[in-house]
């Protein structure tokens, strides 16, 4: 196989050595180049002998020296060099099943790429994978790598990812943690389905291959109002996650004793569904699972009352708001309140967005569209900013999962906008204290 080159970085090593794009890349040093994890893989070195052909399959040898870690200077059609890699499973819990018609193409994509488990701390099943895609993963150490886990059990594993490769791929976990490789696992637990025993065997099963598996995040299924003809799943309650909670502390107060660190931990959004304090900054360790939705509460509350502490502001006037989802919005008044206790004429009003598009059984910010924010702040006081975390919008885009812009809302509202990082507090006070 060959990739073609679409473009030669001026000044770079490549182009130094004169290569022009439209060539196809062959091989680094004797290695095939299929997709990025080869081409980044095998560029670090400092001599490389690249292997070009043209258009007509004549061959040629380019050495190239170059200092360690220099990118080389290629561009390739797209960022992975072939095609991602999508999800092959039918999973009874699957968000994007439970998506509405009409929205963007990319929302509909199911994600199940490794590479974009190493590069972008994406979660995957393994069941697209195969013994060379593992056998790769570890020559390369390609680490940590994001496994959607689950469960242990094989058999329900099948049962609950419609997959009949879901079972045996969960050997690769344990092939993966023989090899050194740093592993976070994630548990979407489905009311009696996967939880109570099952989550049991589940920790129980991941903990033996510790410490390569450094973390399991457990997380409550969500579930939208778009769930017609799909398996029949209930949402958690109160009692039901405390249940969860329990179980998760009886075996992570174990672990911790044993090992110094709980290794498994309900997300904050487990927490806030029972209606329990969330835990101090000392019970998430390293953090491994932020993105998960672990720890992510504590870590703002923490940052945000050491930007009490530290910084100072003009003792101004301040009218301003904040938007959140169900689930935070009680956390996120109470810090408002603390700032107001040092700042006392800082005035915030905290709305608390409830979920019409997906339904109100999705408490999470992260999921809010702007027309529930339009629709729901239309006639509220907003002061001179409205403020909203980041996670309302795609990645690195000002776009809200209704593809309405930052913009457009701001224009709707008649206020100013700012979307600022959902769990960095030094950047929430900001927020509250000054403009941009």
């Amino acid at each position: 196989m060959a990739v073609n080159i679409k473009s030669v970085e001026p000044g770079s090593p490549a182009h130094r050595a004169g290569i022009c794009a439209g060539a196809k890349l062959v091989s680094i040093n004797g290695n095939e180049i299929n997709d990025v994890l080869d081409y980044r893989f095998y560029m670090t070195d400092t001599d490389l002998e690249l292997i070009l052909a043209d258009d007509s399959w004549h061959t040629s040898k380019v050495q190239i020296k170059k200092d360690e870690y220099e990118e080389l200077g290629l561009e390739f059609s797209t960022y992975l060099i072939d095609k991602q890699h999508t999800c092959t499973n039918k999973c009874i819990f699957c968000f994007v099943d439970q998506m509405p018609k009409g929205m963007r193409e990319t929302l509909y994509v199911k994600d199940d790429d490794s590479r974009m488990s190493f590069l972008f701390g994406n979660y995957v099943t393994m069941t697209n994978l195969n013994d060379h895609d593992i056998d790769r993963i570890i020559k390369m150490h390609i680490s940590p790598i994001n496994i959607s886990v689950h469960t242990t059990n094989p058999e329900l594993r099948v049962k609950m990812m419609k997959n009949p490769k879901a079972a045996s791929s969960l050997s690769y976990i344990k092939k993966l943690a023989d090899a050194g490789i740093k592993i976070n696992a994630q548990l979407v637990l489905c009311p009696g389905i996967n939880d109570g025993e099952e989550l049991k065997r589940s920790l129980n099963d991941l903990s033996k291959l510790y410490p390569s598996v450094a973390s399991i995040a457990c997380v409550p299924v969500g579930i939208t109002k778009y769930r017609e003809g799909l398996f029949p799943i209930e949402p958690y309650n109160k009692e039901t996650s405390r249940q969860t909670i329990d179980i998760i502390h009886e075996f992570s107060d174990k672990f911790l004793e044993e090992y110094g660190e709980r290794l498994a931990y309900p997300s904050d959004e487990f927490f806030l569904n029972a209606e329990l304090d969330l835990p101090g900054d000392e019970y998430y360790g390293e953090y491994n699972q932020l993105e998960n939705g672990v720890g992510m509460l504590s870590l703002l509350r923490e940052e945000f009352m050491s930007a009490l502490k530290i910084e100072e502001y003009d003792d101004v006037q301040r009218d301003v708001s904040i938007a959140t989802g169900v689930a935070a919005a009680p956390f996120i008044k109470g810090l408002v309140k603390s700032a107001q206790v040092k700042y006392n004429k800082l005035r915030c009003s905290v709305y608390t967005i409830k979920n019409e598009f997906f339904g109100e059984r999705i408490t999470v910010a992260g999921l809010l569209t702007a027309g529930d924010i339009i629709n729901q702040l239309k006639d509220k006081h907003l002061g001179d900013k409205l403020i909203l975390p980041g996670v309302m919008l795609k990645q690195d885009e000002d776009v809200f999962l209704d593809d309405v812009t930052l913009k457009e809302l701001s224009d709707k509202l008649s206020v100013k906008v700012e979307a600022i990082a959902s769990n960095d507090g030094f950047e929430l006070l900001g927020a509250l204290m000054e403009d941009k």
